[in-house]
């Protein structure tokens, strides 16, 4: 897609499009989330929150393919534009970071896709929530480091 792109603009103008789209799916992960954490317990037998969880998961699953898949790549195409090696030296750990994440994402997925017993949604929620705080950061940083650290040479 961006690479048909003409000027650097219009080019790295894309992969802005691109996180702006993905940072209102991080918005809408967390509010999702934030729904369902704000229930202290959880019985089984419980459809909306069986419903909740399952929206959770959805979300959860596309946010962190469009980073694996998407965002990540263009981020460190942009560094590479730019011959940016320390910036993609320190994605790369940061990277690491983020892949560390992904573990605790997927496992929960696969485990309440799979069950409608929500005995330890909560402490499963609490692992999820403190792997999402690490990874926002992360990937904000990545952002930092590899997007807006370029956007005065893309004028």
């Amino acid at each position: 897609m961006l690479e048909n792109c003409k000027s650097a603009r219009e080019r790295w103008g894309g992969v802005s499009e691109i996180i702006d789209r993905w940072l209102q799916s991080r918005q809408n992960l967390l509010v999702s989330f934030y729904h369902l954490s704000e229930k202290k317990e959880f019985s089984e037998d419980d459809p909306e929150t069986e419903d909740r969880v399952r929206q959770l998961c959805q979300l959860l699953v596309d946010y962190v393919s469009a980073g694996h898949f998407e965002v990540y790549e263009q981020l460190m195409r942009e560094g590479q534009a730019f011959d940016d090696k320390q910036g993609l030296q320190k994605a790369c750990e940061l990277y690491d970071d983020i892949d560390r994440t992904t573990d605790i994402a997927v496992d929960f997925n696969d485990k309440y896709l799979e069950t409608d017993d929500l005995s330890s949604l909560a402490p499963d929620l609490s692992e999820l929530g403190e792997a999402l705080e690490t990874r926002f950061s992360s990937e904000d940083r990545m952002i930092a480091l590899l997007h807006t650290a370029h956007k005065n040479r893309i004028a």
